[in-house]
């Protein structure tokens, strides 16, 4: 019998407990689905629900309550702008919890928990992916071009930065009268060896 056993206690303390879910349900609403324990799953599912109702709510009191809980200011704003419309016609199950099978390590029963979506919402997602696969495959062969361009610009910049180089042969007699007594005499240089 299960009298007066209200939660899972997950083998933590109070606050190491209450942290976990906090981060769980805060990845819940950033990610729409995590993949955890099926009982971690199933005590994250309980608060993300309660949330999600407050949510709906819309109100100011609701958005302090939930911005107690979740971590992220940017992900608080998503749930009340984003996720809590999405379930004005639903009350309660917001969200599922799909068993995946066993982890490799200790066996421990794994699940998938994530956010209910309406068929409509699904297709705009899968729209939206294959939309930005595509943007994605087109700036790749758009910076592929790219570089080739460049090495031939930057193979044509030497060759005109030569040809500017060359001085014309009247140019030089001009600039040896023009020196120091000596002419154009080149300086030399002297190259010390290194070691020993």
């Amino acid at each position: 019998m299960r009298h007066r056993k209200d939660h899972r206690k997950l083998s933590r303390t109070h606050q190491h407990r209450r942290a976990l879910l906090r981060n769980l349900v805060t990845a819940l609403f950033q990610y729409e689905r995590i993949e955890t324990s099926v009982a971690k799953a199933k005590e994250a599912r309980r608060l993300a629900e309660r949330l999600i109702t407050f949510a709906k709510r819309g109100d100011l009191a609701a958005r302090r309550h939930v911005s107690t809980f979740v971590f992220k200011p940017e992900i608080v704003a998503k749930l009340f702008a984003t996720i809590a419309p999405w379930y004005e016609e639903r009350h309660g199950g917001y969200t599922r919890i799909i068993r995946i099978g066993r982890r490799l390590g200790d066996a421990g029963e794994i699940a998938y928990l994530e956010l209910v979506k309406s068929v409509e919402q699904k297709e705009q997602e899968r729209k939206d992916r294959i939309a930005a696969a595509e943007a994605k495959a087109l700036a790749e062969s758009g910076a592929k071009a790219e570089p080739k361009k460049k090495k031939k610009a930057e193979a044509e910049e030497p060759a005109e930065a030569a040809a500017e180089a060359k001085p014309k042969r009247g140019a030089k007699k001009e600039k040896a009268g023009a020196g120091s007594p000596g002419g154009g005499a080149k300086q030399r240089t002297t190259r010390r060896k290194v070691g020993g």
